[in-house]
């Protein structure tokens, strides 16, 4: 089988309501800016402390940045009212970081990641509250990250090339084209066999998906317009091939492995979320990669149902749902909207359930209630599957 039915749930069958989707933003919203703590921040969720433990994380992933950019996101698209001027404690969490970075058991010191690190907390607050030693500190970050042998998303400098980006279309200075443009050389160059090999956690590997690989990389390149025409044509070749070289297909379903380099992986180590398998592949690639297998595994992720991990965006239901919401924007068929809210239903009522089930929500934007209200927020348009956080 080309996914694990362990791994997921039979979908719910709520059907699609736009006023309980509203409810439960505006719910998860009021909740996140109640259990705010200016000194703690926001206390971590028991889920996200399996590992270790963790206090006050700064950081996009999984600290108070990637939580006040999901409320400014959901203020701005109008669905809810802020009861807190969130400028100020955004701008404040840079110094806070640098004093005393993220993840101190796995870093030395403040690191530029977007995710992870310095680049993706200054990005937030910059969207807030910008200031001119912003750009500048976060410029220095763009331009430390271009040779990162980390070469993904989460640490690397395709990440910090989003960063740019979004700091060009800001501002409209060519100094973030040119930073972008550099990050972007370096990687080219080392692309060899169809994808790119990360020097990650102590391992050398060539991940496929978003969060840690080749499809990241691909979406960090084809992103925008700073990659020109020509290049952007050869990239889209060179995706497919690896794209199509990579799935494993059985009739009108595709999934991929985690791995590059182990492509014939059992159904018990296959992953089918955002962050590894077909979920992350078609929503990374919606716009580039060839239809009918990008159709193929929106196909695999429907039919393998929302993830029993929760309703989180990286390994959650939510972040399948985006692979919806791309197919949607590539092909505009409604089938793909539908599916997209049905997934939405079920993720909403997955934040309820675990809110019953440890006492408290979960804020985080990428694994926890604030990143599904995004995604929420996102199917009641229907039209927009970006990253979170990257703009």
């Amino acid at each position: 089988m080309l996914f694990d039915p362990a791994a997921h749930e039979r979908l719910t069958d709520r059907p699609w309501d736009p006023a309980w989707a509203r409810a439960t933003i505006a719910a998860v919203a009021a909740d996140a800016e109640a259990a705010f703590d200016p000194d703690a921040l926001w206390r971590a969720h028991p889920r996200d402390e399996e590992e270790g433990p963790l206090e006050a994380v700064t950081s996009l992933y999984l600290g108070a940045s990637g939580v006040i950019w999901a409320l400014d996101e959901l203020a701005r698209l109008g669905h809810v009212g802020l009861r807190r001027d969130w400028g100020a404690v955004a701008t404040g969490l840079h110094e806070r970081y640098l004093t005393r970075p993220d993840f101190l058991e796995d870093v030395d010191g403040p690191v530029p990641s977007l995710w992870m690190g310095e680049a993706g907390i200054l990005l937030v607050a910059h969207r807030l509250a910008p200031a001119r030693w912003q750009e500048e500190r976060l410029l220095a970050c763009v331009r430390a990250n271009a040779s990162n042998p980390a070469r993904e998303l989460m640490w690397g400098s395709p990440g910090t090339m989003l960063a740019a980006e979004a700091m060009h279309s800001r501002t409209g200075d060519e100094v973030w084209a040119q930073a972008w443009h550099a990050s972007a050389d370096v990687l080219w160059d080392a692309w060899e066999d169809g994808a790119w090999r990360q020097e990650l956690y102590g391992r050398s590997v060539r991940f496929l998906g978003p969060a840690h690989g080749f499809a990241g990389n691909v979406a960090a390149l084809a992103s925008g317009r700073l990659l020109g025409d020509e290049r952007r044509a050869e990239l889209a070749t060179r995706a497919a091939a690896t794209v199509l070289g990579s799935a494993q297909r059985a009739g009108d379903l595709a999934q991929w492995p985690a791995v590059l380099d182990a492509p014939d992986r059992t159904s018990d180590e296959v992953r089918t979320q955002w962050c590894h398998g077909a979920p992350g592949i078609v929503a990374s690639l919606a716009a580039i990669a060839p239809l009918d297998v990008l159709l193929a595994g929106g196909e695999l992720t429907w039919r393998a149902g929302p993830i029993a991990k929760g309703p989180g965006l990286c390994h959650g239901t939510a972040g399948n749902g985006l692979a919806f919401l791309a197919l949607f924007g590539r092909t505009g068929g409604e089938l793909w909207l539908a599916r997209a809210r049905a997934f939405a239903m079920h993720a909403a009522e997955q934040v309820e359930r675990e809110r019953e089930r440890h006492g408290r929500g979960r804020h985080t934007l990428w694994t926890g209630d604030l990143g599904t209200a995004v995604y929420l927020a996102r199917c009641l348009g229907g039209d927009d599957y970006r990253l979170p956080g990257a703009r």
